[in-house]
C-alpha cells in the first residue's frame, strides 16, 4: 500500500472513529503554498473552474478557501517568500500609437500651469510655561525693527489718555483706562514732500494695528514715518506725486499727459497719488476724504479699497461748451433743457469724484484731488490675534466690559431684581435706548450724499458664522 492510501486509510479511520465517539472538532484548514502540490490535488471544483489555479499566485496562502471536508492530511510543504516571475510576451500593436505632441499645433504657445498659493497663515505660538501664553497666538513679523523708534519723530502720551474722562472728570468714553507707557509716533499721513524717499526699516508701532516703515528723503535727509505697505520692506523706494508730476516724467511723455505711461511709472506699491492719476481696479489704502487733507480712511491693518469707477473732463468740457437755449424755444424744448441741466449737474459732479468700494462693500464718491496710497495697509494677519490673558488687554488701556444685567438697577436698564433676570422690558441701552433688534438710532433726513450703495447690513439679526 503506497503512502498516500495510508494517510488516507489513517485519516478515514480517525474520521470514523471521532464519529462513533460522538465529538465535533471544528474544521481546520491547511494553507497550501506549494503550487505544484494544488496542482496534484483532483477536487472537485478544479474540474468546474479549470481556470482557477491560473489566476492564483504563488505567494498567495489559500486560507481564504473553505473546503467542504472536516478531516484534512497536514503535510509539511516548503514556503516560498517570492513569487514565480512569468514572462509575458506582450502582442503587437495594429497602430502604433499617437503621441500627444502629434495634435499639438507647434505655433500654439501655452501659459504656465497655475502655482498654487502656499503663504498661509502663520501664527506663532508659544510653550505655557504659564497660564498667560498658553493661548497667545501672534503673526510672525520678523521683518519688524527690534530698536527703539526715532525720538525726535514720537512725543509721550501723558494728556492724551485719561481714562475715558473729559476736563470735568466724567466717564465719556466707557471701557478706557490704564495702559502701559507709550510714545505716540508722529504718521505723516499727507504726504507732501516731493522726490523720491528709501524705506530704511519697517517698526511696529503700538498706537495702532497697521506696522509704519521709517523714510528718508533722497533730496533732503529728511525722516518721518509713513503707513507701511503690505510687501513693504527696507531698501525700496517710494514717492509722492501729490505735489505734482516730476519734470522727468514730463519729458518721457514727451510733454503731454499719457494715461498708460502714467499709469506705469506711478502706480507702484507704497506711493502716494492723487485719486484722479490712480487706475481703474487698483488697489488702494490711507484714502483721504477732503482735498488737502490727509489720509482718514482704510487705515487699519489689512484694508484696502478699489477704485471702481473715474468720470472723464472730456465730457464735462463738452457738457460746458453746449449752447445755450434760444428765447424763443417751445415749451417742450425747456422741459428738455431742464432735464438735460440735470445730467450736466449730474455729469459735473461725476467728473469731480472717484467711485470707491470701500473693503465694508460701502460705494461711495471721493473727490479726484484726495490722497491715496497704492497697495493694501500691512500687516493683514492681524486680526487672527489672540492675547492670552486680560492682562494684555489692561496693557492696551482696555478695560473689562460690564454686563448690564450684573449691575444695579440704578446704573443700568437691566440690572438690579433677584437673580439672573432683566425683567420684562426690550433690550436697552445704559442711556434707556432701545438697542438690537434693528432699532435705528439715525435721523432719516441726515443722508450723507457721498454714499452711493450703503455697506451691506445684518438688520438686528445674527451674522451666519459669528456667535
Amino acid at each position: 500500500m503506497s503512502n498516500r492510501k495510508a494517510s488516507e486509510l489513517f485519516v478515514g479511520d480517525q474520521c470514523s472513529v471521532e464519529q462513533q465517539l460522538g465529538l465535533r472538532r471544528p474544521i481546520s484548514f491547511t494553507s497550501v503554498s506549494s503550487y505544484q502540490y494544488f496542482l496534484g490535488l483532483n477536487w472537485f471544483f478544479f474540474i468546474e473552474l479549470p481556470s482557477l489555479p491560473m489566476m492564483l499566485q504563488t505567494r498567495i496562502a489559500l486560507r481564504g478557501i473553505r473546503l467542504p471536508f472536516r478531516c484534512l492530511p497536514s503535510l509539511p510543504t516548503p514556503v516560498r517568500g517570492y513569487s514565480t516571475v512569468i514572462n509575458e510576451i506582450e502582442k503587437p500593436a495594429d497602430k502604433p500609437a499617437a503621441s500627444v505632441s502629434s495634435f499639438i499645433d507647434p505655433n500654439t504657445s501655452f501659459a504656465p500651469p497655475p502655482s498654487r498659493d502656499d503663504s498661509g497663515v502663520v501664527l506663532r505660538t508659544y510653550t505655557p510655561r504659564t497660564p498667560g501664553v498658553r493661548h497667545l497666538r501672534r503673526p510672525v513679523n520678523d521683518h519688524l525693527w527690534k530698536g527703539r523708534p526715532v525720538h525726535k519723530l514720537t512725543f509721550p502720551k501723558r494728556g492724551q489718555a485719561k481714562g475715558g474722562r473729559n476736563n470735568s472728570g466724567r466717564v465719556t468714553v466707557r471701557h478706557h483706562g490704564g495702559g502701559a507707557k507709550r510714545r505716540i509716533r508722529t504718521v505723516d499721513f499727507l504726504r507732501m514732500d516731493p522726490g523720491p524717499q528709501a524705506v530704511e526699516r519697517i517698526e511696529y508701532d503700538p498706537g495702532r494695528s497697521a506696522h509704519i516703515a521709517l523714510t528718508r528723503s533722497k533730496e533732503t535727509g529728511k525722516l518721518s514715518y509713513i503707513l507701511a505697505a503690505d510687501g513693504m520692506r527696507a531698501g525700496d523706494v517710494v514717492q509722492s506725486y501729490l505735489p505734482g508730476i516730476p519734470q522727468d516724467l514730463w519729458n518721457s511723455m514727451g510733454g503731454a499727459v499719457d494715461p498708460g505711461v502714467l499709469a506705469a511709472r506711478t502706480a507702484w506699491r507704497g506711493n502716494c497719488l492723487p485719486l484722479h492719476m490712480i487706475p481703474v481696479g487698483t488697489l488702494i489704502f490711507n484714502v483721504g476724504l477732503k482735498p488737502g487733507k490727509g489720509g482718514q480712511i482704510c487705515r487699519s491693518a489689512g484694508t484696502y479699497a478699489t477704485v471702481v469707477a473715474k468720470g472723464s473732463d472730456s465730457r464735462q468740457k463738452t457738457i460746458l461748451e453746449e449752447e445755450p437755449l434760444a428765447e424763443n424755444a417751445t415749451e417742450e424744448a425747456k422741459v428738455e433743457k431742464k432735464l438735460s441741466q440735470r445730467e450736466q449737474q449730474k455729469q459735473e459732479r461725476l467728473a469731480q469724484h472717484i467711485t470707491v468700494r470701500l473693503s465694508s462693500g460701502e460705494v461711495r464718491l471721493i473727490h479726484k484731488d484726495c490722497c491715496a496710497t497704492i497697495g493694501i495697509t500691512s500687516n493683514p494677519n492681524y486680526h487672527y490675534t489672540q492675547l492670552g490673558k486680560a492682562g494684555r488687554s489692561r496693557w492696551r488701556n482696555i478695560r473689562p466690559t460690564v454686563r448690564g444685567l450684573a449691575m444695579n438697577a440704578m446704573d443700568h436698564p437691566h440690572g438690579g431684581g433677584r437673580g439672573k433676570s432683566k425683567g420684562n422690558i426690550d433690550p436697552k441701552s445704559p442711556w434707556g435706548i432701545p438697542t438690537k433688534s434693528g432699532y435705528k438710532t439715525r435721523p432719516k433726513w441726515k443722508i450723507n450724499k457721498a454714499v452711493v450703495h450703503a455697506r451691506p447690513r445684518n438688520q438686528g439679526q445674527r451674522r451666519r458664522g459669528y456667535n
